[in-house]
């Protein structure tokens, strides 16, 4: 089977184009949504604009400028949201899919995916931060819980007793987190440990990943898109 993921856009404009192309395909109606979101927020600050600097020249070339700078930044969000709603969507329930969203996380994160890997194709996946250590399971309920039992054991001994050591299973069930919230998730855990800390804990986690043969990833493609989507939403 071919690998069909998009190749990755150049420049702000076609990471901007292949982002709506991904998003209409689940999306059908967001041509629409994004234009009737510009009309409002331009017809509404553009009215605010009018009371405010008047109808004279300067003031309607002003009003103008105002109408258009916050109609496309209306569009912007609304399509920010709506595309990354509609990567998880085409992404959630496939192998490796939590993989793909931890590539979302911003600065300040050291992301490893699948440290750990069993014959069921159950993974788990690390995350460094100032939380702590994070494990992310993705896979079947009742086997990645024991796969990620036995890597929270050891990553509690090469951290110690200062880092936490904190294990997240993806999924819908209950006790688990889904997938459309796991890095909002993860970026509401506490702090629990320095900066210098966690540089120090990086470079332990290195000797203990090579003790072990690395672990393949699962068959089949690791969504990789909602890094891109969000990245063309940045500015």
């Amino acid at each position: 089977m071919s690998n069909t993921a998009p190749t990755p856009a150049k420049g702000r404009l076609g990471q901007m184009r292949q982002a709506y192309s991904i998003t209409k395909k689940s999306d059908r109606k967001i041509g629409l949504i994004l234009l009737l979101t510009f009309i409002v927020v331009a017809g509404v600050f553009g009215t605010l604009g009018y009371l405010l600097f008047g109808d004279g020249t300067i003031g309607l070339i002003i009003t103008i400028f105002f109408a258009l700078l916050t109609g496309v930044l209306g569009v912007l969000i609304v399509f920010g949201r709506r595309a990354e709603k509609a990567a998880y969507a085409q992404v959630e329930g496939q192998r490796g899919a939590a993989a793909g969203a931890l590539q979302m996380l911003r600065r300040g994160w050291e992301v490893k995916p699948a440290i750990a890997f069993n014959k069921n194709q159950d993974v788990v996946h690390r995350v460094v931060g100032r939380p702590g250590i994070i494990l992310v399971g993705e896979g079947s309920p009742n086997a990645v819980r024991g796969l990620l039992a036995a890597e929270v054991k050891k990553h509690a001994r090469v951290g110690g007793e200062d880092v936490p050591v904190i294990g997240i299973v993806v999924g819908k069930e209950e006790g688990q987190v889904p997938l459309t919230k796991l890095i909002k998730h993860i970026n509401k855990l506490p702090k629990k440990i320095k900066p210098a800390q966690m540089t120090d804990l990086i470079y332990k986690l290195k000797a203990l990943d090579a003790m072990r043969p690395a672990a393949p990833m699962p068959r089949g493609p690791v969504p990789t898109s909602m890094k891109g989507q969000r990245k063309a939403m940045r500015g």
